[in-house]
Protein backbone atom coordinates (compact mmCIF):
# COMPACT_ATOMS: atom_id res chain seq x y z
CA UNK A 1 0.00 0.00 0.00
CA UNK A 2 1.29 3.35 -1.24
CA UNK A 3 1.97 5.63 1.78
CA UNK A 4 1.40 9.53 1.84
CA UNK A 5 4.80 11.12 1.31
CA UNK A 6 5.02 13.44 4.41
CA UNK A 7 7.83 15.16 3.04
CA UNK A 8 5.64 16.37 -0.12
CA UNK A 9 2.95 17.77 2.11
CA UNK A 10 2.99 21.50 4.19
CA UNK A 11 2.88 21.26 7.83
CA UNK A 12 0.45 24.15 7.98
CA UNK A 13 -2.52 24.62 6.00
CA UNK A 14 -4.47 27.60 5.57
CA UNK A 15 -8.12 26.83 6.28
CA UNK A 16 -10.27 29.43 4.32
CA UNK A 17 -13.77 29.50 5.99
CA UNK A 18 -16.18 30.05 3.32
CA UNK A 19 -19.48 29.71 5.79
CA UNK A 20 -20.85 33.25 5.65
CA UNK A 21 -21.15 33.89 1.95
CA UNK A 22 -20.74 30.58 -0.24
CA UNK A 23 -22.26 28.41 2.51
CA UNK A 24 -25.59 30.56 3.15
CA UNK A 25 -26.14 32.32 -0.02
CA UNK A 26 -28.39 29.66 -1.25
CA UNK A 27 -30.61 28.66 2.03
CA UNK A 28 -33.85 29.57 2.15
CA UNK A 29 -34.45 30.88 5.44
CA UNK A 30 -33.58 34.44 5.76
CA UNK A 31 -30.91 34.69 8.24
CA UNK A 32 -30.96 37.95 10.51
CA UNK A 33 -28.45 39.61 11.04
CA UNK A 34 -27.59 39.80 14.56
CA UNK A 35 -27.52 35.92 13.95
CA UNK A 36 -24.82 36.47 11.32
CA UNK A 37 -22.75 38.40 13.11
CA UNK A 38 -22.94 35.78 16.23
CA UNK A 39 -22.05 33.07 13.39
CA UNK A 40 -19.39 35.29 12.28
CA UNK A 41 -17.82 36.03 15.44
CA UNK A 42 -18.61 32.04 16.53
CA UNK A 43 -15.95 31.72 13.49
CA UNK A 44 -13.27 34.17 14.39
CA UNK A 45 -12.81 32.90 17.64
CA UNK A 46 -12.25 29.73 16.23
CA UNK A 47 -8.96 30.99 15.33
CA UNK A 48 -9.88 31.01 11.15
CA UNK A 49 -7.90 33.78 9.43
CA UNK A 50 -9.78 34.00 6.47
CA UNK A 51 -13.43 34.18 6.65
CA UNK A 52 -16.11 35.06 3.93
CA UNK A 53 -18.34 37.30 5.48
CA UNK A 54 -21.14 38.35 2.61
CA UNK A 55 -21.42 39.86 -0.99
CA UNK A 56 -21.86 43.34 -2.34
CA UNK A 57 -24.08 41.76 -5.48
CA UNK A 58 -27.56 43.77 -5.75
CA UNK A 59 -29.90 43.08 -3.08
CA UNK A 60 -32.53 41.73 -4.98
CA UNK A 61 -30.27 39.15 -6.71
CA UNK A 62 -29.32 37.41 -2.84
CA UNK A 63 -31.34 38.61 -0.90
CA UNK A 64 -29.47 36.41 1.97
CA UNK A 65 -26.28 38.59 1.86
CA UNK A 66 -28.34 42.38 1.32
CA UNK A 67 -26.87 43.31 4.99
CA UNK A 68 -23.41 42.52 4.31
CA UNK A 69 -22.51 46.23 4.94
CA UNK A 70 -24.36 45.83 8.44
CA UNK A 71 -22.44 42.42 9.09
CA UNK A 72 -19.25 43.79 8.35
CA UNK A 73 -20.12 46.88 10.92
CA UNK A 74 -21.17 44.55 13.35
CA UNK A 75 -18.37 41.46 13.77
CA UNK A 76 -15.57 41.83 15.93
CA UNK A 77 -12.95 42.02 13.56
CA UNK A 78 -9.91 40.40 15.24
CA UNK A 79 -6.12 41.29 14.35
CA UNK A 80 -4.86 39.27 11.63
CA UNK A 81 -7.74 37.79 10.05
CA UNK A 82 -9.01 38.71 6.86
CA UNK A 83 -12.85 39.22 6.44
CA UNK A 84 -13.37 38.99 2.51
CA UNK A 85 -16.35 39.66 0.85
CA UNK A 86 -17.37 39.12 -2.39
CA UNK A 87 -17.50 41.75 -5.26
CA UNK A 88 -19.03 41.21 -8.85
CA UNK A 89 -18.50 44.70 -10.36
CA UNK A 90 -17.05 48.10 -10.06
CA UNK A 91 -20.12 49.40 -8.54
CA UNK A 92 -20.30 46.42 -5.77
CA UNK A 93 -16.84 47.70 -4.72
CA UNK A 94 -17.60 51.15 -4.43
CA UNK A 95 -19.66 49.24 -1.95
CA UNK A 96 -17.14 47.54 -0.03
CA UNK A 97 -14.94 50.15 0.23
CA UNK A 98 -17.41 52.75 1.80
CA UNK A 99 -18.36 49.99 4.15
CA UNK A 100 -14.23 49.50 5.01
CA UNK A 101 -13.88 46.34 3.27
CA UNK A 102 -10.02 45.82 2.58
CA UNK A 103 -10.32 41.66 1.68
CA UNK A 104 -12.75 41.21 -1.68
CA UNK A 105 -12.97 38.33 -4.07
CA UNK A 106 -14.23 38.50 -7.91
CA UNK A 107 -16.00 35.79 -9.63
CA UNK A 108 -15.63 33.93 -12.98
CA UNK A 109 -15.67 29.90 -13.77
CA UNK A 110 -13.70 27.66 -16.95
CA UNK A 111 -17.19 26.67 -18.66
CA UNK A 112 -18.91 29.40 -20.55
CA UNK A 113 -22.33 27.41 -20.52
CA UNK A 114 -22.24 27.98 -16.66
CA UNK A 115 -21.24 31.53 -16.60
CA UNK A 116 -23.79 32.49 -19.00
CA UNK A 117 -26.43 30.97 -16.87
CA UNK A 118 -24.84 32.22 -13.44
CA UNK A 119 -24.09 36.02 -14.60
CA UNK A 120 -25.16 35.95 -17.94
CA UNK A 121 -21.99 36.43 -19.54
CA UNK A 122 -19.06 34.25 -21.12
CA UNK A 123 -15.87 33.96 -19.18
CA UNK A 124 -13.88 36.34 -21.47
CA UNK A 125 -16.74 38.73 -20.84
CA UNK A 126 -16.19 37.97 -16.78
CA UNK A 127 -12.46 38.59 -17.21
CA UNK A 128 -13.41 41.76 -18.94
CA UNK A 129 -15.45 43.26 -16.12
CA UNK A 130 -12.96 42.08 -13.50
CA UNK A 131 -9.94 43.65 -14.71
CA UNK A 132 -10.78 46.91 -13.71
CA UNK A 133 -12.25 46.09 -10.20
CA UNK A 134 -8.92 44.30 -9.32
CA UNK A 135 -6.69 46.83 -10.67
CA UNK A 136 -9.02 49.50 -8.89
CA UNK A 137 -8.99 47.52 -5.76
CA UNK A 138 -4.81 46.62 -5.93
CA UNK A 139 -4.27 50.31 -6.16
CA UNK A 140 -6.24 51.43 -3.23
CA UNK A 141 -4.43 48.43 -0.67
CA UNK A 142 -6.93 45.67 -1.13
CA UNK A 143 -6.31 42.11 -1.23
CA UNK A 144 -8.23 40.15 -3.80
CA UNK A 145 -8.97 36.81 -4.29
CA UNK A 146 -10.17 35.04 -7.48
CA UNK A 147 -12.80 32.22 -7.83
CA UNK A 148 -13.19 30.12 -10.65
CA UNK A 149 -15.78 27.58 -10.88
CA UNK A 150 -16.58 24.72 -12.54
CA UNK A 151 -12.44 23.55 -12.85
CA UNK A 152 -13.21 20.10 -12.27
CA UNK A 153 -16.76 19.51 -14.30
CA UNK A 154 -19.60 21.37 -15.76
CA UNK A 155 -23.13 20.72 -15.00
CA UNK A 156 -24.21 22.04 -18.15
CA UNK A 157 -20.88 21.12 -20.50
CA UNK A 158 -19.54 18.30 -18.29
CA UNK A 159 -15.77 17.34 -18.46
CA UNK A 160 -13.74 20.54 -18.76
CA UNK A 161 -10.40 20.76 -20.26
CA UNK A 162 -7.33 21.63 -17.75
CA UNK A 163 -6.12 24.13 -20.22
CA UNK A 164 -9.47 26.48 -20.01
CA UNK A 165 -9.07 26.42 -16.13
CA UNK A 166 -5.12 27.52 -16.64
CA UNK A 167 -6.21 29.83 -19.12
CA UNK A 168 -8.67 31.40 -16.25
CA UNK A 169 -6.52 31.08 -13.51
CA UNK A 170 -3.22 32.81 -15.43
CA UNK A 171 -5.55 35.18 -16.38
CA UNK A 172 -6.37 36.21 -13.39
CA UNK A 173 -2.99 35.81 -11.58
CA UNK A 174 -2.13 38.61 -14.38
CA UNK A 175 -4.54 41.43 -13.44
CA UNK A 176 -2.82 40.55 -9.88
CA UNK A 177 -5.23 38.86 -7.95
CA UNK A 178 -3.23 37.55 -4.86
CA UNK A 179 -4.99 34.13 -4.50
CA UNK A 180 -6.85 32.06 -6.90
CA UNK A 181 -9.57 29.53 -5.53
CA UNK A 182 -10.07 26.39 -8.03
CA UNK A 183 -13.41 25.16 -7.56
CA UNK A 184 -15.24 21.63 -7.76
CA UNK A 185 -18.33 23.25 -7.76
CA UNK A 186 -20.87 20.35 -8.68
CA UNK A 187 -18.57 18.17 -6.83
CA UNK A 188 -17.02 15.55 -9.44
CA UNK A 189 -13.53 15.87 -8.85
CA UNK A 190 -11.47 12.87 -7.64
CA UNK A 191 -7.47 12.76 -6.71
CA UNK A 192 -5.75 12.10 -10.40
CA UNK A 193 -7.74 15.03 -12.23
CA UNK A 194 -6.94 17.23 -9.15
CA UNK A 195 -3.44 16.14 -9.84
CA UNK A 196 -3.92 16.67 -13.25
CA UNK A 197 -5.37 20.29 -12.84
CA UNK A 198 -3.17 21.29 -10.33
CA UNK A 199 0.23 20.26 -11.78
CA UNK A 200 -0.98 22.56 -14.97
CA UNK A 201 -1.45 25.81 -12.67
CA UNK A 202 2.00 24.98 -11.18
CA UNK A 203 3.29 25.90 -14.55
CA UNK A 204 2.47 29.42 -14.29
CA UNK A 205 1.23 30.36 -10.80
CA UNK A 206 3.27 29.51 -7.55
CA UNK A 207 1.63 27.21 -5.25
CA UNK A 208 1.54 29.39 -2.14
CA UNK A 209 -1.20 31.51 -4.80
CA UNK A 210 -3.32 28.77 -5.02
CA UNK A 211 -6.13 27.31 -3.42
CA UNK A 212 -8.62 24.08 -3.83
CA UNK A 213 -12.05 24.69 -3.34
CA UNK A 214 -13.41 21.06 -3.09
CA UNK A 215 -16.94 20.09 -2.90
CA UNK A 216 -18.39 16.37 -1.18
CA UNK A 217 -20.96 15.99 -3.12
CA UNK A 218 -19.73 12.58 -4.56
CA UNK A 219 -17.48 11.91 -0.99
CA UNK A 220 -14.38 13.00 -2.50
CA UNK A 221 -13.41 16.14 -1.19
CA UNK A 222 -11.01 14.86 1.73
CA UNK A 223 -9.52 12.23 -1.04
CA UNK A 224 -9.21 15.46 -3.27
CA UNK A 225 -7.77 18.00 -0.23
CA UNK A 226 -5.12 15.52 0.65
CA UNK A 227 -4.32 15.01 -3.73
CA UNK A 228 -4.07 18.53 -3.35
CA UNK A 229 -1.59 18.66 -0.40
CA UNK A 230 1.15 16.40 -2.21
CA UNK A 231 0.93 18.51 -5.18
CA UNK A 232 2.08 20.80 -2.49
CA UNK A 233 -1.24 23.02 -2.04
CA UNK A 234 -1.74 24.12 1.34
CA UNK A 235 -4.57 26.64 1.52
CA UNK A 236 -8.24 25.09 1.08
CA UNK A 237 -11.76 26.88 1.27
CA UNK A 238 -14.29 24.61 3.52
CA UNK A 239 -17.52 25.56 5.05
CA UNK A 240 -18.85 25.31 8.52
CA UNK A 241 -21.40 22.55 8.80
CA UNK A 242 -20.60 22.23 5.23
CA UNK A 243 -22.84 24.87 4.79
CA UNK A 244 -23.87 25.42 0.89
CA UNK A 245 -25.73 22.81 -1.03
CA UNK A 246 -25.42 21.84 -4.70
CA UNK A 247 -27.66 23.66 -6.76
CA UNK A 248 -27.35 20.99 -9.68
CA UNK A 249 -27.76 17.88 -7.00
CA UNK A 250 -30.52 18.42 -4.68
CA UNK A 251 -30.77 16.85 -1.45
CA UNK A 252 -26.71 15.81 -1.80
CA UNK A 253 -23.82 17.56 0.08
CA UNK A 254 -22.25 20.30 -0.90
CA UNK A 255 -19.49 22.20 0.46
CA UNK A 256 -16.90 20.39 2.26
CA UNK A 257 -17.27 20.97 6.14
CA UNK A 258 -14.76 22.53 8.19
CA UNK A 259 -15.00 20.26 11.23
CA UNK A 260 -14.49 17.14 8.50
CA UNK A 261 -11.17 19.03 7.16
CA UNK A 262 -9.67 20.08 10.23
CA UNK A 263 -10.28 16.95 11.90
CA UNK A 264 -8.34 15.07 9.21
CA UNK A 265 -5.52 17.52 9.37
CA UNK A 266 -5.28 17.22 13.20
CA UNK A 267 -4.97 13.76 12.82
CA UNK A 268 -1.85 14.12 10.50
CA UNK A 269 -0.20 16.75 13.21
CA UNK A 270 -0.91 19.64 10.28
CA UNK A 271 -0.88 22.82 11.71
CA UNK A 272 -4.48 24.77 11.09
CA UNK A 273 -4.34 27.25 14.42
CA UNK A 274 -8.38 26.81 13.87
CA UNK A 275 -10.32 24.87 17.03
CA UNK A 276 -12.17 22.21 16.35
CA UNK A 277 -14.14 22.58 19.11
CA UNK A 278 -15.13 26.62 18.84
CA UNK A 279 -16.18 25.39 14.79
CA UNK A 280 -18.39 22.97 15.98
CA UNK A 281 -20.02 25.43 18.24
CA UNK A 282 -21.11 28.08 15.03
CA UNK A 283 -22.38 25.10 13.01
CA UNK A 284 -24.56 24.19 16.18
CA UNK A 285 -25.17 27.76 16.75
CA UNK A 286 -26.14 28.65 13.07
CA UNK A 287 -28.49 25.50 12.67
CA UNK A 288 -30.83 26.53 15.00
CA UNK A 289 -31.80 29.67 12.91
CA UNK A 290 -31.74 27.71 9.56
CA UNK A 291 -34.28 24.93 11.50
CA UNK A 292 -32.04 21.91 9.97
CA UNK A 293 -29.06 19.90 10.91
CA UNK A 294 -26.20 20.32 9.07
CA UNK A 295 -24.29 17.63 6.82
CA UNK A 296 -20.77 17.68 8.31
CA UNK A 297 -19.97 13.93 9.36
CA UNK A 298 -17.93 14.98 12.30
CA UNK A 299 -20.88 17.40 13.53
CA UNK A 300 -23.25 14.21 13.34
CA UNK A 301 -20.91 11.91 15.17
CA UNK A 302 -20.11 14.04 17.58
CA UNK A 303 -23.78 14.88 18.19
CA UNK A 304 -24.99 11.29 18.86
Amino acid sequence: MERIDRDSIASRVQVVEVGGRDGLQNEKEIITTKDKVRFLDYLSEAGLRTIEIGSFVRPDRIPQLADTEEVFRRIEKRPGVRYVALVPNLKGLDRAGEAGVRDIAVFTAASDTFNKNNINMTVAESLDLQAPVVKKAKDAGLWVRGYVSTAFGCPYEGDVPVQKVRDVAVALHEMGVDEISIGDTIGVGTPLQVESVVAQLLEDIAADHLALHMHDTRGTALANVLAGMEMGISIFDSSAGGLGGCPYAPGASGNLATEDLVYMLDGMDVETSVSLKKVVEASKFISGPLKKPLPSRYLQACSR
